[in-house]
C-alpha cells in the first residue's frame, strides 16, 4: 500500500486535476520522431519492429550478495494522496520539488513494468557496492554503465545486473534506497515492476545529500543521465526550461499484447526550479501515442507544483 510522505498542497492538486483530465485529448496533438532506436526496448520505425534483449524473456542471473551494510531512512517521495482523476487509468504521475516540498501525483497505486529505467536501480546498486568495496567502478565497469545508460544497451544492463547479483541484488540495494514498492524479477531486469513513488525515491537518493549513495556516486550516475543519447532526449524533458535535463526513458511492446510500456524518470529545471518527475504507462497501442501521453503529463505535473 502507498504511504503519506508529506502532506498535499491543494492547489497543486486542483491544478493537476483539471490539466492531466487533458492527456487523452491533447495527445493526438503531440507529434514524435521517427526512427527512434533504443537498443534497450526496441526498434521503432513507421512500423513496430520486435523488442530486443529487454524483453519478456532475457535471462538474468540471479545470485545471492551480502547483505547491506545500512538501511536507508524512507526518502521524500509522493505516497497516498487523495485520488486524482485523470483522462487514462493506464498512466501515473508524480512529482516532487525539493526545495519547496510540493508535490503532486496521479494514481500512485499503480504498479507498471519498468523496461529500460530499471537500468537507473542497476547502477545504483552497482554504485553501492562499489563504495562497500572502498573501490572506484572498474575501466570495464565504467564503459558498460555509460553504454546502459547513454544508449540504453541491453547487453551492458546484463553484464551489471549479473555483477550486482541480479535480482537478489538489486532488492538489496532497494531495502537501502528505500524502495519499498520495487519488485525486481528474476526472468528479467526489464520486468522490473515499480510505481512512481519508487521512483521518485529512486531519484531523491541520486540528488539528495541524505542518500546511501554517496557525492562522488550521485554526480557519476547523474552525469550519465545528463548525456543521453539525443533520439532518446524525450519524456519528462518536454517540461523542462532551456538547459541539461538528467533523465532516463524505458518503452517496450509486451509480447503477449502487443501494446506499449513508455516510462519517462528524471531531473529538470522548471520555471526555475529543480523538479524530480517521474510518468509510467502501459497499454498504449504505438510508442508514439504513449510519448505524448506520457510528456503531455510531465508538463501537468510540473505546472502543477509551480506557483
Amino acid at each position: 500500500m502507498s504511504r503519506i510522505r508529506r502532506p498535499w498542497t491543494q492547489a497543486s492538486t486542483m491544478l493537476l486535476v483539471g490539466v492531466l483530465s487533458l492527456v487523452a485529448a491533447l495527445a493526438v496533438l503531440f507529434v514524435t520522431p521517427a526512427g527512434r532506436v533504443d537498443a534497450g526496448d526496441a526498434v521503432v520505425s513507421a512500423t513496430v519492429s520486435s523488442p530486443t534483449a529487454a524483453t519478456e524473456s532475457s535471462p538474468t542471473a540471479a545470485a545471492a550478495t551480502a547483505e547491506p551494510s545500512a538501511t536507508a531512512e524512507p526518502s521524500t517521495a509522493v505516497r497516498g494522496a487523495p485520488k486524482i482523476a485523470v483522462a487514462n487509468d493506464n498512466l501515473s504521475v508524480a512529482v516532487l520539488d525539493p526545495e519547496t516540498g510540493r508535490t503532486a501525483e496521479a494514481n500512485g497505486d499503480s504498479e507498471y513494468v519498468s523496461a529500460s529505467i530499471a537500468k537507473v536501480d542497476i547502477l545504483a546498486a552497482l554504485l553501492l557496492q562499489a563504495q562497500d568495496e572502498s573501490r572506484d567502478l572498474t575501466t570495464a565497469e565504467r564503459t558498460s554503465a555509460s553504454a546502459m545508460i547513454r544508449q540504453s544497451d541491453n547487453d551492458a544492463a546484463t553484464t551489471l545486473w549479473k555483477e550486482v547479483g541480479g535480482a537478489d541484488g538489486l532488492e538489496a540495494a532497494n531495502t537501502r534506497l528505500g524502495l519499498t514498492e520495487t519488485t525486481p524479477s528474476a526472468e528479467s531486469w526489464g520486468l522490473t515492476t515499480t510505481t512512481v513513488g519508487d521512483q521518485i525515491d529512486l531519484l531523491v537518493a541520486l540528488t539528495a545529500e541524505s542518500s546511501a549513495l554517496d557525492a562522488d556516486s550521485r554526480e557519476y550516475a547523474v552525469g550519465l543521465m545528463e548525456s543521453v543519447a539525443t533520439d532518446q532526449a524525450w519524456g519528462v524533458s518536454a517540461a523542462a526550461d532551456q538547459g541539461t535535463t538528467a533523465l532516463k526513458n524505458g518503452w517496450l511492446p509486451r509480447s503477449t499484447t502487443g501494446l506499449w510500456v513508455i516510462n519517462s524518470i528524471g531531473r529538470i529545471t522548471h520555471e526555475g526550479h529543480e523538479l524530480l518527475v517521474a510518468v509510467l504507462s502501459d497499454s498504449h497501442s504505438t510508442m508514439d501515442a504513449g510519448v505524448a501521453e506520457v510528456e503531455t503529463a510531465a508538463e501537468a505535473a510540473a505546472e502543477a507544483v509551480s506557483d
